[in-house]
């Protein structure tokens, strides 16, 4: 079991997990709701806790635990208790990170564009500029975009370049 106290935006947060490496028990864990019939490739099986302590004024303002589970194929040689507890805060900082630049930058939510592939193709432009920008070392998506809209010739050039400068 590995703990991980945080304390941010008025709250304290503990995470614990608990890992099961054992691949004679995890065998029991079965495909289609069979018992007894091994998962391929399944290498640990863990039970993440997170209780949050709600702090205003220096008060306790509530507790909230919530649990969930997980199945990974990596080994424990591979990837031990505190790696398997950082791994979903990087997923959400990864998908923060995109979908924050779609959902504010480009103002995605608000486009129009409803039919046919044309959302889709329109995504795949937005997550095609991002990757660009980011290529060229711009941490600020929406100042790059600013900057190469007044400079259309500097964006020709980051297209023909793959972002690299």
């Amino acid at each position: 079991m590995v703990r991980e106290p945080k304390a941010r935006h008025g709250r304290r947060e503990v995470r614990r997990l608990w890992v099961l490496a054992d691949p004679a028990v995890n065998a029991y864990a079965g495909s289609s709701g069979e018992h007894g019939v091994a998962w391929p490739h399944l290498g640990q099986v863990c039970r993440v806790e997170r209780e949050r302590v709600f702090v205003r004024r220096g008060q306790v303002a509530g507790v909230e635990v919530e649990v969930s589970y997980a199945i990974t194929s990596a080994p424990p040689e591979r990837a031990d208790a505190a790696t398997l507890l950082r791994g979903p805060r990087g997923h959400w900082g990864i998908e923060n990170r995109s979908h924050w630049v779609r959902d504010v930058t480009f103002d995605e939510d608000r486009c129009q564009i409803r039919s046919g592939a044309a959302p889709e193709a329109l995504a795949a432009c937005r997550n095609l500029v991002v990757a660009l920008l980011r290529r060229a070392g711009d941490e600020n998506v929406a100042a790059a975009l600013r900057a190469h809209a007044a400079r259309p010739r500097l964006a020709v050039a980051l297209v023909l370049s793959g972002g690299k400068r």
